[in-house]
């Protein structure tokens, strides 16, 4: 079984890896399946993940790039979109920070390439205003995780990213063998792609906002989060 997951919200509990994430890592291991992360997260977050936990692929910065390890061990990169947009992005960047130096943006920006991201929860309303205005002139995509603010140019999703995923890496993935776990709303087109979604029970808060919502939705404190996506892996 392979198993799709967001990750902020998802694989976490309150911003922080718990001792449900490592058991879901050991249980999905004993029982030879597979875990992918799907998520808004930086690039270098992707090799993180790979350098530290027994994963062979991550989608990255909300399906903009792959990374994963080749035959030979090597962690490789692929990006998703083309390097004409990623230098679009670049200078939008540039000029966002060289202007309005008091706009947030993410700790981990430096690590990303496919698009950037601004903190959120530290941004008043009169820069979010600002920010989004910018953007919509610019024409630079952006969407609200739980975290951030991601901005980036060209065709990027989740859904897009592993759909050209499964297509390239992973055809032999089908709609009986794969399950996708989310808790916001950027893992809406994900919903929509897999039959099989799933929903930890803190998606509550925003499940009025989703024209696609996940086909199982988990109730209850016990499956807020990572504390979910352990529970109901064992329960299969």
């Amino acid at each position: 079984m392979i198993f799709f997951s967001d990750f902020d919200g998802t694989l976490t509990l309150d911003g922080k890896l718990t001792r449900e994430f490592f058991e879901i890592l050991d249980v999905i291991e004993r029982r030879g399946d597979e875990l992918i992360i799907v998520s808004g997260r930086s690039l270098s977050w992707g090799h993180f993940f790979l350098t530290h936990f027994p994963l062979h692929y991550c989608i990255m910065e909300g399906g903009g790039v792959v990374v994963y390890r080749d035959e030979a061990g090597l962690i490789q990169e692929k990006n998703l979109v083309s390097d004409a947009e990623i230098k679009r992005l670049e200078d939008f960047t540039n000029k966002l920070a060289m202007n309005h130096p008091d706009i947030p943006l993410s700790k981990d920006s430096f690590g990303r390439r496919t698009d950037r991201a601004m903190e959120y929860h530290d941004m008043t309303e009169a820069q979010l205003k600002v920010a989004v205005d910018l953007m919509t002139k610019e024409k630079i995509n952006f969407s609200k995780s739980n975290v951030h603010i991601n901005f980036w140019c060209g065709e990027i999703s989740k859904y897009l990213g592993v759909t050209k995923f499964i297509k390239e890496f992973r055809p032999e993935i089908t709609e009986s063998n794969s399950f996708f776990f989310g808790d916001a709303p950027n893992d809406e087109s994900m919903f929509e792609l897999f039959h099989n979604s799933v929903g930890v029970s803190n998606i509550q808060h925003c499940l009025d906002r989703l024209n696609h919502k996940p086909r199982i939705i988990l109730e209850g404190d016990e499956n807020i989060g990572a504390k979910g996506v352990l529970n109901f892996i064992c329960s299969l």
